[in-house]
This record gives structure tokens, C-alpha cells and sequence, in this order.
């Protein structure tokens, strides 16, 4: 899991909710399913409508990327891979061939299979590289997703605020509800500015973080895959994969240990 995602939006609603109380207001006055609805229905449907539906959908699964980490994956595959490098030493790289079943990583199967079927280290570069870019280029779309709900959304609670002032402009001759129907009507710009600030933009931006570790992830069993096909030196391999990853002291810890 990821603890400052989940921290993070902890830290927020606590602290906006603290400050709330803390100036004499109380859950219940920003607590309008109503206004909620108008926000959430409004902002969902200009996002369909800009994005095609696979692609909306795809934003709604990734969601939970935002709150989980894939570092522990990718020291799993850099073992893996420097296991088949020994392997293949030994053996030579047809003897993998066994071993492609306990691949999960349809890319990584791929690009093993491509060099254990003979096929040159370029040629595996060049194929595997235009289905790493044909996907990034799909996986892109999808924090755009996000940040467009952050843009609508303030819009929307706007339009919520709109509509709730215009019923209280039916009840001028009851001062006391015209107050607490305008309280109430500016709750839906609330939940829009909020959700735009607190959850789309920041879900956006760690999206395009998980993206870049993704594509990272595949880079490095890409190089790993072509450097075991060129019969590079183990240990080597192993220096030269932890670059890919985000932990600096690992790489230099490789690179003492290969020493």
C-alpha cells in the first residue's frame, strides 16, 4: 500500500474537518447527499462525454493504483531475471523455455519467447518497443481522465450552488430559511472545488507517476531479456538493472556487491 496516498487524503479531510469544528461548524452542515449527487452525476457525464467509454472505464479501474505500490514487483522481477541470466549461462537460453509458464507479465513472456525462439537482440528490441509504446500510448489517456473531472467539477458544484439559490429565492419571505438555504446551496460548491483539489488532480498526477514506474518496469525486463540473448555476465546484468529502479542505495549496493 501506499502511505502517503492514504495519508495524505487523511491529513486532509481531518485537517479541513478540524478547522471547520474548530470555528464553531459541524459535520452535519456540509453533509448534503443532494448537492453531493448534483457533483458527482455532473462531473461523470461530461467526463464520458468527452472520453470514449473504454476509456472511462479504464480510469475507474485504475483508481486503485493510486494506493498501491509496485516496487516490491520489480525486485521480483529483477531476481527472476537474473536467475534465467544464470540459467542461461549454464544451459543456454533455449533452457528457458520451461520457465515461461511461471511468467505472469504477458510483456515479459513475449520478449523471452522472442529470444529463446533465435530472434536477433534488435529485432526483439524493435518489436517489443512498438508494443511498449502502442500501450503507453492508451495508459496516457488515462490521467487525463482525472485531471478533466478536476476541471468540470468546481464548475458543476457552481451549478449546484445556482440551482439550490434558486430555490431559496422562493421562500425571500422566511428570512431564517432564505439563510439556511443558502448555506446548504453552497455545499455543492464545496464538494466540487474539494473533489477537484482533494481526490482528481492529485489521483492525476500519482497516475502519471505509476505510469512512468510501469513503463520503467518493462524497460528493464526489455534490456534484461536482450542482455541475457547477448550472454551478458550475471552479475553485471543484475548492476545494471537496479538503475531501473527508484532506490538509489540498492543500486549502489549492487554495484559494491559486483565489485
Amino acid at each position: 500500500m501506499d502511505i502517503a496516498s492514504i495519508g495524505g487524503i487523511l491529513v486532509a479531510i481531518i485537517g479541513i474537518l478540524a478547522g471547520m469544528m474548530i470555528e464553531g461548524g459541524n459535520i452535519g452542515q456540509i453533509t448534503q447527499p443532494t448537492a453531493g449527487m448534483i457533483v458527482l452525476g455532473g462531473t461523470m457525464g461530461a467526463v464520458m462525454l468527452q472520453f470514449p467509454l473504454k476509456v472511462f472505464l479504464g480510469a475507474i479501474k485504475s483508481l486503485a493504483k493510486v494506493f498501491v505500490s509496485g516496487a516490491a514487483d520489480n525486485e521480483e522481477v529483477l531476481k527472476q531475471l537474473v536467475e534465467f541470466a544464470n540459467k542461461a549461462r549454464k544451459s543456454g537460453i533455449v533452457s528457458l523455455d520451461q520457465d515461461l509458464g511461471s511468467i505472469k507479465d504477458p510483456f515479459f513472456r513475449q520478449a523471452l519467447m522472442l529470444a529463446i525462439d533465435g530472434t536477433e537482440s534488435n529485432e526483439v528490441r524493435k518489436i517489443m518497443q512498438l508494443e511498449l509504446d502502442n500501450k503507453s500510448e492508451m495508459e496516457e489517456k488515462i490521467p487525463q481522465v482525472f485531471e478533466a473531472a478536476g476541471g468540470y467539477s468546481p464548475t458543476v458544484g457552481i451549478i449546484g450552488a445556482v440551482l439550490g439559490l434558486i430555490q431559496v429565492m422562493q421562500h425571500l419571505d422566511n428570512i431564517t430559511e432564505v439563510g439556511r438555504g443558502i448555506a446548504v446551496a453552497f455545499v455543492a460548491t464545496i464538494y466540487g472545488v474539494a473533489l477537484a483539489n482533494l481526490i482528481f488532480l492529485p489521483a492525476a498526477g500519482k497516475l502519471k507517476i505509476r505510469h512512468r514506474e510501469e513503463q520503467m518496469a518493462k524497460e528493464m525486463v526489455l534490456e534484461g531479456v536482450i542482455s541475457i540473448l547477448e550472454g551478458m555476465n550475471p552479475r553485471m546484468l543484475e548492476t545494471k538493472l537496479r538503475t531501473f529502479l527508484a532506490d538509489g542505495h540498492e543500486s549502489e549496493g549492487a554495484a559494491e556487491a559486483a565489485a
